[in-house]
């Protein structure tokens, strides 16, 4: 059998922007927006010039949502966390096209400026949070306070800025 008898392989199949934003829970216009900032590109468009998605956009804009939703990553964030994925992506097929020791270690080490990259992302919205669940904690330890005072059959010691706040609803 000759490379010309050879049966050729169903194509992906290509979805529109109103079946991808119901699948992954978006809107269209934020997809559209997405596209925008350069987060994701349709992998086609069709002869109507509708944008066209195949499984890897989709999969790419549940990670986009889940990163902003879940994680709480800013659309600047997840662009640079994208582009380093991206990067990575291009090392691996580099790597594994090349033999030679040298041109090896030459991407490995720009691998390293990528996930070094990655971790800082990461570890500054760890300390965001660390930071947020700090306050959080005080707003309890300050309501445990009220609390202790009035079991203690105390008037609740009246907070900084309440003389404020009361001059405000007086005007």
């Amino acid at each position: 059998m000759s490379h010309l008898d050879a049966p050729t392989l169903p194509e992906a199949p290509l979805f529109r922007i109103q079946e991808v934003a119901e699948e992954v829970g978006l809107t269209a216009r934020s997809i559209r927006y997405y596209e925008e900032l350069g987060l994701l590109k349709p992998a086609a468009r069709s002869e109507g010039s509708y944008r066209l998605y195949d499984a890897d956009d989709v999969e790419r804009l549940r990670f986009i949502k889940g990163l902003r939703d879940d994680a709480g990553f800013s659309l600047a964030e997840i662009g640079r966390l994208l582009e380093d994925e991206t990067a990575r992506a291009r090392n691996r097929e580099r790597f594994r096209e090349t033999t030679d020791a040298d041109e090896r270690r030459g991407i490995i080490h720009d691998a390293f400026g990528q996930v070094d990259r990655q971790i800082a992302i990461l570890e500054a919205k760890i300390e965001r949070l660390r930071a947020m669940v700090d306050e959080a904690r005080q707003r309890r330890a300050h309501l445990e306070g009220h609390l202790a005072e009035i079991d203690a059959g105390r008037e609740p010691t009246p907070h900084p800025h309440a003389a404020t706040s009361a001059r405000r609803r007086r005007r």
